[in-house]
């Protein structure tokens, strides 16, 4: 009984340390505990209402999964990225079919398909971007703000393995080459998803989308008729935009410019404005 208890101890160890992230310079940990030690001495006169975590000691991750980033130059990036999300919102107002939807269907497919679309965007214009790690506020900065931050809602930040995935992404629909009327027959499969919930024109939208593809096909096959694979491989690539958030891409190029605005009430607003 006493080796299978120490047994169980041992594994629930590698576990917490399997978990742990393992890219932290030792250096780092004795000068953030320094730090924690002189802080935590003053506890007792922090407010009772702000709850800090010293189980974990604050460091710099360096494991893309963990590092956190931002661009490079936000401004220029900025600028062009709004530039590509009104032109995306205008593509959609100026379909016929995707006005003839209900209001509520037209929120839900915008809802599901905007960020692909941006993206999508990205890649017609050419958008290049770098990025660099966020400034780390300082562990005493961390404790004056966090009775402010507590009222706020705690956002993900871009990471540098988003950044590299939604890069990878963009690199494979430029080696495609893409025309601009695949582009546009892309963007009618993507706008037109059955498989949204709660739709009530499904079977409609079901038939929009197959008219799309079906219209893409018509356009590669011109095109590249020594290329069989060609309508295989765009359809392909496109599936990769699904594994690029809605969130990576509204931290990464519209925060600086929105704030604490929610995007998706700014995109609502651009659908149906006249």
């Amino acid at each position: 009984m006493h080796f299978a208890f120490c047994f169980e101890e041992f594994a629930l160890f590698l576990t917490k340390m399997d978990n742990g992230c393992k890219c932290t310079d030792y250096n780092d940990r004795q000068s953030n505990a320094i730090l924690y030690n002189i802080l935590s001495r003053a506890d007792n006169d922090l407010p009772s209402h702000i709850n800090l975590n010293y189980n974990v000691t604050p460091h710099r991750c360096n494991c893309e999964m963990r590092r956190t980033v931002c661009l490079e130059s936000p401004a220029d990036v900025c600028q062009e990225a709004s530039g590509v999300l009104v032109k995306t919102i205008q593509f959609m107002k100026n379909l016929p079919a995707f006005k003839q939807l209900p209001t509520n269907d037209q929120l839900s497919l915008l809802q599901s398909c905007w960020a692909p679309l941006f993206i999508l965007g990205l890649a017609q214009e050419r958008v290049k971007f770098e990025v660099i790690d966020t400034p780390a506020n300082s562990m005493l900065k961390r404790i004056l703000l966090k009775a402010q931050k507590s009222s706020e809602i705690e956002r993900e930040q871009p990471t540098m393995s988003g950044v590299n995935k939604l890069k990878s992404c963009l690199k494979k629909f430029w080696s495609l080459d893409l025309s601009p009327k695949e582009y546009a027959y892309l963007k009618g499969t993507l706008i037109f998803n059955p498989d949204v919930p709660d739709l009530k024109t499904a079977l409609f939208v079901e038939g929009l989308q197959q008219e799309a593809q079906h219209a893409l096909r018509e356009v590669v096959q011109p095109l590249y008729p020594g290329d069989r694979g060609r309508f295989a491989r765009v359809l392909l690539t496109a599936s990769t935009l699904n594994t690029i958030t809605p969130n990576l891409i509204t931290e990464l190029f519209f925060r600086p410019v929105i704030g604490q605005a929610d995007l998706l009430d700014f995109l609502v607003d651009l659908l149906f404005s006249r």
